[in-house]
């Protein structure tokens, strides 16, 4: 009945709509979902750098690539920042102090990768969250790997050896 009621004020005023992770905490942390972000947006500046741009007939692609890229740093951004808020406390941190470092390091990265078309920043970013990635499985006691993504942009990606 409750539910009924604020659905139905909700319609003329429209309420604000509140977006968090959930902080029960639930425990369910992977850095894959930043890694995948990384990689998108290497992968739009490969797309960006291919497309003729001269006659304009690509408006339309160049338009999607580039808020595709923005889209994926700020997820790039917001996973990370919610694994390091959230998960990585004092035991953590004291094994690998070089976390709030690394991090603060990828939010300046990724808001470059967001203003530029610059591959050599975005490989940097793709490097930097593998690192990331390494250390929360290391906290976690889980080996991992270094693989070639099997799609594009082919480049290597930190994996769980599960």
């Amino acid at each position: 009945m409750l539910y009924e009621l604020i659905n139905k004020l909700d319609k003329p005023i429209g309420f604000a709509r509140a977006r968090a992770h959930c902080d029960i905490p639930c425990k369910i942390y992977d850095p894959s979902a930043a890694q995948i972000a990384a990689l998108t947006m290497l992968r739009m500046v490969d797309l960006i750098s291919e497309t003729d741009q001269k006659d304009g007939s690509d408006f339309h692609s160049m338009t999607r690539f580039i808020a595709t890229k923005e889209e994926h740093g700020i997820k790039c951004k917001q996973e990370i920042l919610i694994i390091w808020g959230d998960y990585f406390k004092a035991p953590q941190i004291e094994k690998f102090p070089e976390i709030h470092d690394l991090t603060h390091g990828i939010m300046l990265l990724a808001s470059q990768c967001k203003q530029q078309v610059d591959r050599d920043k975005t490989r940097q970013l793709i490097e930097q969250v593998n690192r990331f990635a390494e250390i929360f499985w290391a906290t976690k006691e889980v080996k991992t790997k270094r693989s070639v993504c099997p799609y594009p942009p082919a480049v290597e990606v930190v994996y769980p050896d599960l």
